[in-house]
């Protein structure tokens, strides 16, 4: 069997550089490889916003809740299209979820049923204390219709970009819009920490809180003093050298993705039937983290998604199912959901492809000869 394509592995340097903390103050060494890649992040972003390095974007969306001050018992709107840990935290809180399904050009949170959720929350005395909102795959949501609704209402937005490091809307990068912003390197992501995640923050004094609880709420002391629950959330020095290793290939790797966009869009442009995810107007400028399509079983003579994915696994090529929306998760089968089937159709006709920067033009003509054969008819 050929070798595996997977859908989007880490790529490492050959050699990566351990930073050197034997000499001087060795906590002072570590904590400044941590504040160096923070810098390095908030270059990136182009923002005077604050940066918060942590172990996971799970652990971003969970400080940034608390930061919005969601409590026990608490509405937040969510994007029921999404990855679980865009939700979970949510829970963690003790608080209520409230799902909203996609608009059918972005496949992100709909401003319509936003409204709708909102409204009928309030008409039940629960006025929602936040909106997370999800850039799917690279992609963003339509931040100006989501920010104008939550800002006449005083509503905080929590922008979930940790699938869109490097998109921008309008030309500002993803995370730097809302109230609080996250970005994930987990180990499929354009940079990698080997896990990891970042919280973007409007003011010192909110990354100083951020940061606070992210190490176990120690208050500052010279014994172990805690008056507030904290977290082990704080990333590692090791994963933030590694990241600013990575961060030195992103603009090359971020030019691999667009690559890869355009051979899948001349590939897919003559299939009958296959809609390839894209960007809907100059607004919006993705990524292109994952390479995703919608198959049509109506147009194309009967082949669906599951067709395309088996027939890519008997090549062992890696493909996947879209995200599986949370209203449909067993876990928050309870939850509340405002829509009109979008994302549940999205889920039954969608793939993601094999997307990773380090794709060979050996893996593109394989992955070309399995799409060729199975829709050879066309």
């Amino acid at each position: 069997m050929e070798k595996p394509i997977y859908l989007s592995p880490p790529v490492y340097e050959d050699r990566i550089v351990i930073p050197d903390i034997k000499s001087g103050d060795v906590y002072e060494s570590i904590n400044k490889v941590i504040l160096d890649f923070e810098t390095r992040v908030q270059e990136f972003l182009d923002t005077t916003k604050q940066v918060v390095a942590l172990n996971s974007g799970t652990s971003a969306i969970h400080l940034a809740l608390i930061l919005a001050g969601v409590q026990k018992g608490d509405f937040v709107l969510c994007q029921s299209m999404t990855f679980v840990a865009c939700a979970n935290p949510i829970l963690y809180q003790g608080a209520i979820p409230v799902f909203v399904d996609s608009e059918e050009n972005t496949w992100n949170m709909s401003p319509t049923f936003l409204k709708e959720a909102y409204f009928d929350c309030c008409k039940r005395g629960k006025v929602p204390k936040a909106i997370i909102v999800t850039s799917l795959y690279g992609l963003s949501s339509n931040m100006d219709a989501i920010l104008a609704f939550a800002k006449a209402k005083n509503i905080k937005v929590i922008e979930d970009s940790a699938e869109a490091l490097g998109s921008t809307y309008r030309n500002k990068k993803l995370s730097t819009i809302g109230d609080y912003g996250i970005l994930s390197f987990n180990l499929n992501k354009i940079v990698t920490t080997g896990g990891g995640g970042v919280l973007v923050v409007n003011t010192l004094k909110e990354k100083e809180r951020a940061v606070f609880l992210a190490t176990q709420a120690k208050e500052k002391l010279s014994y172990y003093h805690h008056t507030t629950l904290g977290y082990n959330y704080r990333i590692g020095h090791l994963n933030a050298a590694l990241g600013i290793i990575q961060f030195n290939k992103l603009k090359v790797n971020l030019e691999k993705k667009i690559l890869n966009f355009n051979f899948y869009n001349s590939l897919f442009k003559n299939i009958i039937g296959v809609t390839l995810h894209e960007e809907p107007s100059a607004d919006y400028n993705s990524n292109y983290w994952l390479n995703t399509v919608l198959i049509d079983p109506l147009k194309t003579r009967g082949i669906d998604r599951e067709n395309l994915r088996n027939a890519f696994a008997k090549a062992n090529i890696e493909s996947r199912p879209l995200w599986k929306p949370m209203h449909l998760q067993p876990i928050f089968e309870k939850a509340e959901f405002y829509g009109a089937g979008v994302s549940d159709k999205l889920f039954k006709n969608g793939l993601c492809l094999p997307s990773g920067s380090n794709l060979t033009n050996d893996d593109k003509e394989r992955i070309q000869k399995v799409i060729f054969e199975l829709f050879k008819r066309f």
